[in-house]
C-alpha cells in the first residue's frame, strides 16, 4: 500500500506550550489506522491540522502526493478529506434526510438563476440526491428516524448520521474523532460495522482517534501511539499492548488490562 496521508515534521505551539512537536506519520491508502495516547498527547491538535482547522507553525501535510498544508476544510472537502467530531455537528433543526441532502456541493438549487430558469434540472438533481440519501439511511439502519429533527437523535444515531454524510460525497479519507463517545454498545456496534463496510466495499481510508480499546482492537491496523506531541510507537494492537514502555510510561500499567483477551 502507499501513503494517502503523510505528515512531515509538523509542529504547533500555543503560547509557550508545544502541542505537536516535530510529528511525522503516515496513513496508508485503504487502511483503518488508529491514533491513541493519553490526554494532552496532541492527537486532536494534529487532527485539526490535517483537517485544515489549524495551520502548523512548520512542517507539511501531504495528501495523495499533494501538499495540502494550510488548506481550508472546504478545500479539503472538495478533495475527499472529511472530518467528524467527538460531538456531532448536525443541523439540529433539519431532518435526518435534509442533513444528508445538504452535503453534496454545487447543487443547482443553490443558484438563483438555475432555480428560476432551470427548475426541471433542479428538480431532477434534487430527486437524485434524495434517492441517495434514502439509500444511505436504509444502509445505516436509521430509516425509521429519517424524518426526525437531527437534534432529537441519540448520540449513536448522530454518529451514524455523520457517517452517512461522508457517504453522500464518496469520501476518500475520513478523520474520525472519538466515535464511541456517548454511544451505547448496540449502536456503537452498528457504527463500527458500517465503518468496516465502507472500508471494505468502498475503499474508504479511515484515521481514528479513540480511547475505547475494544473499538481500536476491532477496527485498527496499524495503531499509532502519540505522547508529548509526537509519535512514540507504531505497530499492531498486539505490539502496542505488549510494549512495556507504552504501558508503564503512558498508561500506568493499566492499558494492557483494558485490551480484549489480555490477562
Amino acid at each position: 500500500m502507499s501513503a494517502i496521508i503523510d505528515v512531515r515534521k509538523v509542529r504547533k505551539s500555543f503560547g509557550g506550550f508545544t502541542a505537536v512537536n516535530e510529528c511525522s506519520l503516515t496513513v496508508e491508502k485503504g487502511s483503518i489506522t488508529g491514533l491513541i495516547g493519553p490526554n494532552g498527547a496532541g492527537k486532536s491538535t494534529l487532527f485539526n491540522i490535517i483537517a485544515g482547522n489549524l495551520k502548523p507553525d512548520r512542517g507539511a501535510v501531504v495528501f495523495d502526493d499533494e501538499d495540502i498544508t494550510g488548506l481550508s476544510p472546504h478545500e479539503l472537502f472538495s478533495k475527499g478529506v472529511l472530518r467528524t467530531f467527538q460531538i456531532a455537528h448536525e443541523f439540529s433543526h433539519m431532518t435526518v434526510l435534509e442533513n444528508l441532502m445538504m452535503v453534496p456541493a454545487g447543487q443547482s438549487g443553490e443558484n438563483l438563476g438555475s432555480a428560476w430558469f432551470r427548475p426541471g434540472t433542479v428538480a431532477r438533481q434534487e430527486r437524485t440526491i434524495r434517492d441517495k440519501a434514502e439509500e444511505i439511511v436504509e444502509l445505516l439502519q436509521i430509516a425509521h428516524v429519517k424524518h426526525e429533527l437531527a437534534g432529537r437523535l441519540s448520540g449513536g444515531q448522530k454518529k451514524l448520521l455523520e457517517l452517512g454524510r461522508t457517504m453522500m460525497v464518496d469520501a476518500r479519507v475520513v478523520l474520525l474523532d472519538e466515535i464511541a463517545a456517548g454511544v451505547n454498545r448496540t449502536l456503537l456496534n452498528s457504527v463500527v460495522a458500517n465503518i468496516e463496510r465502507l472500508n471494505r466495499e468502498m475503499g474508504c481510508t479511515f484515521f481514528v482517534i479513540e480511547h475505547d480499546m475494544d473499538v481500536i482492537a476491532r477496527l485498527c491496523s496499524p495503531v499509532i501511539v502519540m505522547a508529548e506531541g509526537t509519535v512514540m510507537r507504531t505497530g499492531s494492537i498486539e505490539e502496542i499492548q505488549n510494549d512495556p514502555e507504552v504501558i508503564e510510561a503512558y498508561f500506568g500499567g493499566s492499558f494492557s488490562r483494558q485490551m480484549p483477551g489480555a490477562p
